[in-house]
């Protein structure tokens, strides 16, 4: 995804603490300054879901392209890898842990928590706690913005990526999330392509295009704001 890069870029995949990394960061998950530009692209358009004036948590944050880009009073970025703490510019919060276990923040103290591509490599279960957890950090009303692979769509390339565990649809996640005590505000089933490494709109003003389209080809990951009840 060639483009812009970020204003201060971090050096290129620093080596993980010991025990933190199974290669997949290295082989699956490179750091890509251009992925960056892409990704101011879209937290404008994410934005419209964020109020400046919120308490964020982006979960399974990684190189922190998203809560870089994005306004909030608060930004706080969470992974299971210790190398967060490199690519989170100044104002991000960055924490080390799981998403299913919140512990660092109290009851009702986020406003919005920020979820992209994370919840197809965890369990059943481990999505059922982190839904939970999430559920108890959020402020009454708080929202949950997620970016999903839908597999309805991308059903033939989803295991893929090998470390895959759980899918989602459209239906299946707002369900889901509905049997969890969250108001499905809004789902778009086709919201961005897989991968804009790929033949796809990669470069900023093309990104800026597609999500102006109101059929968005090659798209095969869905959109959904959900809020607490």
């Amino acid at each position: 995804m060639p483009g812009d890069t970020l204003s201060a870029p971090p050096p290129s995949n620093p080596a993980p603490p010991p025990g933190t990394d199974d290669g997949y960061w290295s082989a699956h998950f490179a750091y890509d300054p251009a992925r960056a530009a892409v990704w101011k692209e879209l937290a404008a358009e994410i934005q419209k879901d964020i109020p400046p004036s919120s308490r964020l948590l982006d979960i399974g944050a990684g190189y922190c392209y998203f809560v870089n880009h994005v306004q909030a009073q608060e930004r706080h970025a969470l992974d299971l890898d210790e190398r967060i703490k490199n690519y989170a510019e100044p104002g991000v919060q960055t924490h080390v842990g799981a998403c299913t276990k919140l512990d660092m923040f109290e009851d009702g103290s986020l406003d919005v928590v920020f979820a992209s591509n994370i919840f197809e490599h965890l369990t059943r279960d481990e999505f059922e706690q982190t839904i939970g957890e999430v559920r108890r950090v959020l402020s009454p009303g708080g929202r949950i913005v997620i970016m999903q692979p839908n597999y309805r769509l991308c059903s033939k390339e989803y295991f893929d990526d090998y470390t895959h565990r759980t899918v989602f649809t459209d239906w299946s996640l707002s369900h889901w999330l509905q049997a969890r005590g969250f108001r499905i505000l809004r789902m778009r089933p086709r919201f961005i392509p897989g991968d804009f490494r790929s033949s796809k709109p990669k470069w900023p003003w093309m990104v800026r295009l597609y999500l102006k389209l109101p059929y968005r080809p090659f798209a095969q990951q869905m959109y959904c704001v959900a809020e607490r009840s």
